[in-house]
């Protein structure tokens, strides 16, 4: 993913970004509706949290991922168990499987790094 605006000017004055990957797989057809409904909605608290400077989604090996960009590990984590995305974390179990990892960062990785790091690092969600 190519870091956006606010991304490079927040790295002008602070060292470091804080990112976020997920990646789900849903479990079987019958659950997709529910995926997607919380999905979107979670999608868009975060687009509007504070200290968040850039998201994307992006299905890659039938996986759907999600790498969200935060000015600091506090920022995402006040997201993280908050409005639609805390229901989304107590259904997600039940309708999808799949792995989150987060780490500090002095940049943005790409959707092949953010694949990759998925797959190294990320731990059962």
């Amino acid at each position: 993913m190519t870091p956006n605006q606010k991304v490079l000017d927040h790295l002008k004055n602070h060292p470091e970004v804080y990112i976020s990957i997920t990646g789900l797989r849903v479990r079987n057809l019958f659950k997709i509706l529910l995926f997607w409904n919380h999905a979107i909605r979670s999608k868009r608290q975060a687009d509007n949290a504070a200290g968040m400077l850039q998201s994307g989604v992006q299905k890659i090996s039938g996986i759907q991922h999600t790498i969200t960009v935060w000015e600091s590990k506090q920022h995402m984590k006040a997201f993280l168990y908050s409005g639609a995305h805390a229901a989304a974390i107590k259904s997600f179990p039940k309708i999808a499987t799949g792995k989150t990892f987060g780490y500090e960062s002095k940049s943005v990785p790409t959707w092949d790094e953010v694949h990759q790091l998925w797959l190294e690092k990320g731990r059962d969600y």
